[in-house]
């Protein structure tokens, strides 16, 4: 076997929140690291997410609020075992429920500011036994990205770059309804401004936390590399993993691993090719990957011995491809837009068929299951003149006049009746007009007898927490015109890959880990199977394996 060019401790492939944790945890154990990244900017996806973590009975929660007790009831209640999802287990379960928020304490003390996320931000499936009606979500204060100094360039753009939380973000659209809404909206554009005099840049949400992770990682010795691609793990005569093989200069580049190798690369959402044969009919253009999350390590990997699951899984979040979305760098989203009152969602046929609120996971899901007997993708929004003229859609918050390139792109269609919206959308008029009847027979009930759509907490976290009636998130369909938009089933993610034991090592198809090769996050398959039971779901186990994998491989244990 050739000789490494050179050596380190600990060796990452990738920049997102696990890496992050794991190279402070490796760091603060003596040993030395080095970060390896793919593109030009470090924090992967973390970066570009909304950056928030779910962590059971963490700090920011009440005294009594919560416990790991109560957490671990919950992710058994939600998370269904089998040999489908070999990358969760009643273990790994308690290990996440366990160690999150150790792993967030560590961070505290590393002096990473983290606040809770909201107090209002239930779990997906908050009816499940366990299930949190407040919130067990974490996220990290906005962050000045110039303290990073000569890095700041280097740190991958956010979504949200301004000074203002991801919480009060959300509560932009409805401004209208409340001046305390008003004054945090001034106080933001004060900040803003003031950023601006004082070259302030100013990021929330995702590149907060990267931005701050990386803030405390360059404090250390940590060796960071970016456009340093990763082409395959380095595989003894005795299957133990010793390194990687990259780029230097143009030529192969071996970097040797005393201690272990951790991959926390991203996912395959830019890779059609995998796209095509894991999860067909999926798109890569629809997903909200970065560019460089390919798929390379899941295949190196796979190389190694290790064995992929859940491949056909994806943190779907329900998008449309309104004019501009080709060069957008987030596909507008419809998450809250058909679980806001006055509109519903339907298939080409014209017909309901899931529930408008809860997970955009489970809401992706189902539009890809229903496509198989009904066709459904795209769906169609379908929302009256009052949804229209109060909330929010693409780009546009908080409601007001239609776009005249909605209308022009033929992107927003539009009926002075349901039954002539129908003719628009190509949906025979008189299921549609069934439909709306049947969903405003419901409002009047005040109870969802379909798909029970207002019955959980997070349902009317989606919702209008202004709106005057029984059920934040149902309002009839009766004053037109009407209006209908595209839904897609974009994706935030893949979320399949290695399958990994409680301490994040990689496993053989006989169980066995394969010694020295360590992953977390989107490279591997999700310790919550094939369901997402809070936001934060994929940041959250990402960080905190990472954290796991760094505190096993130096011999810490898994405290």
């Amino acid at each position: 076997m050739p000789e490494a060019d050179e050596m380190f401790d600990w060796v990452i492939v990738g920049s997102g929140g696990g890496a992050m944790t794991s190279a402070l945890m490796m760091s603060r154990a003596g040993k030395s690291v080095v970060m390896l990244e793919k593109s030009d900017w470090v924090g992967g996806t973390t970066c570009k997410s909304g950056g928030t973590m779910w962590i059971p009975n963490n700090r920011f929660m009440d005294p009594g609020e919560d416990s790991t007790e109560k957490a671990i009831t919950y992710l058994n209640a939600v998370v269904p075992d089998g040999p489908e999802f070999p990358g969760t287990s009643p273990e790994r379960r308690i290990a996440y429920a366990t160690e999150a928020p150790r792993m967030i304490d560590f961070l505290h003390g590393e002096g990473i500011a983290m606040e809770r996320g909201s107090r209002f931000w239930p779990d997906y499936y908050d009816e499940l036994p366990g299930g949190c009606k407040t919130s067990r979500t974490v996220q990290a204060l906005p962050f000045d990205k110039t303290e990073l100094g000569d890095w700041a360039p280097r740190l991958r753009q956010g979504f949200l770059e301004m000074p203002v939380r991801l919480d009060d973000a959300q509560k932009i659209p409805f401004a209208r309804n409340s001046w305390a809404i008003k004054l945090m909206i001034a106080k933001v554009g004060f900040r803003v401004v003031l950023g601006k005099i004082l070259g302030r840049r100013w990021v929330t949400a995702g590149a907060a936390l990267q931005g701050r992770m990386l803030q405390a990682v360059l404090k250390t010795s940590t060796d960071i590399r970016t456009g340093t691609p990763v082409s395959d793990v380095i595989v003894g005569d005795d299957g133990k993993v010793t390194g990687v093989v990259t780029v230097r200069d143009g030529k192969p580049w071996r970097i040797g691993a005393r201690l272990g190798v951790l991959v926390n690369a991203g996912g395959f959402g830019k890779s059609q090719p995998m796209r095509d044969k894991y999860m067909p009919g999926t798109h890569a253009e629809w997903s909200n990957e970065i560019e460089s999350n390919t798929g390379d390590m899941h295949m190196a990997m796979e190389r190694a011995g290790a064995v992929l699951a859940q491949m056909d899984e994806m943190v779907g979040f329900q998008s449309s491809r309104a004019p501009g979305w080709e060069d957008a760098y987030v596909i507008p989203g419809m998450q809250a837009v058909t679980a806001k009152p006055y509109s519903i969602l339907v298939d080409q046929t014209g017909v309901r068929y899931l529930n408008e609120g809860g997970s955009y996971e489970l809401y992706c899901q189902s539009m890809r299951e229903r496509d198989r007997v009904a066709p459904a993708v795209p769906s169609w929004a379908i929302m009256d003149s009052r949804y229209m003229a109060k909330y929010s859609l693409a780009d546009r918050l908080g409601g007001g006049a239609v776009k005249p390139a909605w209308r022009e792109s033929g992107w927003l269609k539009e009926g002075a009746t349901i039954e002539e919206l129908a003719q628009q959308i190509g949906v025979d008029p008189a299921t549609l007009k069934n439909t709306v009847e049947r969903w405003n027979g419901f409002v009047d009930a005040g109870r969802d007898e379909d798909f029970h759509r207002g019955a959980r907490a997070y349902d009317d976290y989606l919702g209008d927490p202004f709106f005057d009636g029984p059920n934040k998130t149902m309002g009839k369909l009766e004053q037109g015109p009407f209006y209908a938009a595209e839904v897609i089933p974009a994706d935030v993610g893949t979320y399949g890959g290695v399958v990994t034991d409680i301490n994040a090592r990689v496993l053989r198809a006989d169980g066995s880990p394969i010694e020295g090769l360590y992953a977390c996050g989107i490279s591997t398959a999700s310790p919550f199977g094939g369901v997402y039971p809070g936001a934060g779901a994929s940041v959250g186990p990402s960080m905190t394996f990472g954290w796991i994998a760094a505190k096993h491989a130096a011999g810490l244990g898994n405290q």
